[in-house]
């Protein structure tokens, strides 16, 4: 007999094809926004984003303030539709990131924006959707329809087209060259062995992640997908966050699943995991290297924002399996349906 297979996992495993046609299709339409970026030399980039586009835009936040020197804020989308008022971006960005681009919310914040005279830009998987037609500029995912509740394509395509506007708009060539062997690092990412988290967290009740730099987002979508697809409640803050307070919630076999960056933002984070290990905490870290207890394999390391991208990709494995083996049907997540509509 066949085995069946999920939407969820059919569509992490599409995720390598669809970031390769991004670079092709992606190409023009980000040569073109970085060209209006260039005559309008904003001061701030805005997002406006919800659920796991809005951890999209934190690393499009991260990949922006570390490469280019561009503060980043993240608006309020029920200011425009709740209170009816108007941000004055007038010179400024406004990037707003959605799977369907239909959350009434973030339409009618990108049409204020847009008429208070910023220059508004869209990531969005339905090019033809209201939120595309509210915005000057449209970075299609070109994803395909994504019929898993439990988002992870468009995703992860959120995240390589944010990296690749990035680079391009840096003209960073390293960031250029991480672009162009990402889809490749995907597809050896979804099949590396996670196995060790599935024992610990398979009768589990909650977790904490943590990341930093480029993998706060990949810690944020964690939990969030922990909670939606795994009936598991997770709880994400940066390595240094952390300290401020929440460190008070470790206890003997606490399960803490560590995503550690490639680059700078790893200091400190080897004496954080030593001391929540003497706390009695159970830590799972992300390493490159030999399979040992308390590690979770990743890719050697490529460009660090592209190896943050590949922690989410093996990750949403994971948690496939994981909610198997918790008894839950990963395309049917209770109370939850594809599109969300918030105002």
């Amino acid at each position: 007999m066949a085995t069946l297979i999920s939407c969820m996992r059919r569509e992490l495993n599409e995720t390598a094809v669809v970031v390769q046609q991004q670079l092709q299709h992606l190409e023009r339409p980000i040569s073109a926004l970085v060209e209006q970026i260039a005559k309008r030399r904003p001061g701030i980039v805005v997002t406006c984003a919800r659920g796991s586009s809005a951890h999209a835009a934190t690393f499009g936040k991260h990949l922006i303030e570390r490469h280019l020197g561009i503060p980043v804020a993240a608006a309020a989308p029920n200011i425009a539709s709740v209170y009816k008022r108007s941000l004055d971006l007038k010179g400024q960005m406004f990037l707003a990131v959605s799977q369907s681009g239909r959350s009434d919310d973030l339409i009618e914040t990108a049409r204020l924006a847009r008429a208070s005279g910023a220059l508004t830009a869209a990531v969005v998987n339905e090019a033809d959707s209201a939120l595309a037609q509210a915005c000057e500029v449209v970075l299609p995912l070109g994803a395909g329809p994504e019929l898993s509740v439990v988002a992870t394509k468009t995703f992860i395509a959120s995240m390589a087209a944010l990296l690749q506007l990035v680079a391009t708009w840096a003209a960073n060539s390293d960031m250029v060259g991480s672009c162009r062997r990402l889809p490749d690092r995907l597809a050896r990412a979804a099949k590396l062995d996670w196995s060790e988290a599935l024992d610990l967290l398979a009768h589990g009740t909650s977790v904490i992640t943590i990341g930093r730099g480029p993998t706060l987002s990949v810690a944020r979508e964690a939990a969030l997908k922990l909670k939606e697809a795994c009936g598991l409640h997770g709880e994400a803050f940066s390595a240094a966050e952390f300290r401020h307070g929440p460190i008070t919630l470790v206890r003997d076999g606490y399960p803490i699943l560590v995503f550690s960056p490639n680059d700078e933002a790893t200091i400190g984070l080897p004496d954080l995991v030593a001391s929540l290990r003497q706390k009695g905490a159970r830590v799972l870290v992300t390493e490159p290297g030999e399979r040992q207890r308390g590690r979770l394999l990743a890719l050697s390391p490529d460009q660090s924002d592209a190896d943050a991208i590949c922690l989410i990709q093996t990750f949403y494995a994971l948690a496939e399996t994981l909610a198997a083996r918790r008894g839950l049907d990963v395309d049917r997540p209770r109370h939850l349906k594809k599109v969300t509509r918030t105002r």
